[in-house]
């Protein structure tokens, strides 16, 4: 018995009954697979066996209520990441390690309705004519689509969970990415509205960092998010989320990140969070930084703190604008105050190993100085590492947090 055969014909009768009707549940669903497993067996002359019809039941279940197959997968805390490599190869990362799983889909049209299904809320589109795309699910978790052609083996899938266990700076600390001296010194920073470069690479935990430290930001402020995908969730209520916008099939209508963050600086912002620095949008974030703007938090790509000072002194050459690399410097050193370096190490654990300075103008370079700095001692056989949290320099701004009344003690910055 052919049970991919079965349930295509089965969601393709289900789905014309169903509609677009919104309340649907299980008990409504089971029922009329059931009404139509009788009807298949009565023209047919067949019988199809009770752990068929519960496998298939469940298996549309999740189809027209959740994600599909994998709708277990965004059940199972322990499991960070997905990634689809067409309808048969689906890996996930548990644990901090990546693997095959046993889920698959049915075929290609099963692993597209499941895209739709999540890309529909969003107001995103991908097709043909827009082959890639990026969106939020409603629990935030962020997800990225690529087809073919330009994906070879089939729609590809990445989903990267939002972590809802991660609530505070002490969850952080429970996990080791952070030790309690760094959780004090970031929480000081976010209230003496100290302006925060997040720097690391794809899953290094940027994101996660800035929305649980964003939860340390007073009430009383107008805070004004600029992302490509809805990623950040924010716990204040004065919160203003801006999305960027593709162009639409006829190229027009493009919304740039650029193009938002100049509108934000009208909107009277107390701190503006800008979900990723990519392109020409940094001379703009390096200009308000220099004009009063306290408090800005940005995620960047980068792998140290060093590269991080390059990428954003290159972006913000993209705006076309004829100045010297001296002159961006110089904003970079007089408007950003600290870089914060995540790093995915090899045994999966994830740590801030950097809390950076940045400090003046040396030399034609961008001084950097480390607060903290994470120490690997060893790495062992099976790839687990051992290493230390260390407190290396006491902050240059310490005069910051005495005018904004945030109490922080220098014995932090002591081993």
């Amino acid at each position: 018995m052919d049970i991919a055969k079965i349930k295509k014909e089965i969601r393709r009768e289900m789905s014309m009954w169903i509609g677009q009707e919104e309340g649907v549940t299980r008990e409504f669903l089971t029922e009329k697979a059931k009404q139509i497993f009788e009807n298949m067996e009565s023209e047919r002359k067949v019988k199809i066996e009770s752990a068929v019809k519960d496998k298939v039941i469940s298996s549309l279940c999740d189809d027209f209520l959740g994600l599909g197959p994998l709708q277990k997968l965004m059940n199972d805390k322990g499991v960070t990441e997905i990634m689809i490599n067409g309808p048969d190869k689906v890996y996930i990362e548990k644990d901090g390690k990546k693997g095959l799983c046993d889920v698959k889909f049915d075929d290609r049209t099963h692993l597209r309705y499941i895209i739709e299904k999540m890309i529909a809320p969003a107001g995103r589109r991908v097709d043909e004519s827009s082959p890639y795309v990026d969106f939020s699910l409603a629990n935030g978790s962020r997800v990225n689509v690529i087809l073919p052609p330009l994906a070879i083996k089939g729609a590809t899938v990445t989903i990267r969970k939002f972590l809802d266990y991660i609530k505070s700076v002490d969850d952080l600390v429970k996990l080791e990415t952070v030790d309690s001296r760094m959780a004090e010194f970031l929480k000081a920073c976010i209230r003496a509205k100290v302006n925060i470069l997040f720097s690391g690479a794809t899953g290094s935990g940027k994101t996660t960092t800035l929305e649980v430290l964003s939860s340390y930001i007073d009430p009383n402020e107008r805070i004004i998010t600029i992302e490509d995908a809805l990623e950040l969730s924010l716990r204040q209520e004065h919160v203003v989320s801006l999305l960027t916008r593709p162009s639409n099939i006829e190229g027009k209508g493009e919304i740039t990140p650029r193009d938002l963050f100049r509108n934000t600086l009208r909107m009277r912002p107390t701190r503006i969070i800008l979900g990723e620095l990519r392109g020409e949008e940094a001379l703009d974030y390096l200009q308000a930084l220099n004009s009063g703007h306290r408090g800005s938090l940005a995620v960047i790509h980068a792998s140290t703190p060093t590269d991080a000072i390059s990428r954003l002194e290159t972006m913000a050459l993209y705006a076309g604008i004829n100045l010297p690399a001296l002159a961006i410097r110089a904003q970079i050193s007089s408007g950003l105050d600290l870089i914060v370096q995540h790093v995915q190490l090899s045994d999966g654990s994830r740590k801030i190993t950097h809390i950076t300075e940045v400090g003046k103008i040396k030399d034609n370079q961008v001084e950097l100085r480390n607060i903290f700095h994470y120490e690997i001692e060893e790495v062992s056989a099976d790839a687990s590492v051992k290493g230390e949290f260390k407190a290396k320099n006491v902050p240059g701004f310490m005069p910051i947090f005495k005018k904004k009344g945030v109490d922080i003690s220098e014995s932090l910055f002591k081993d």
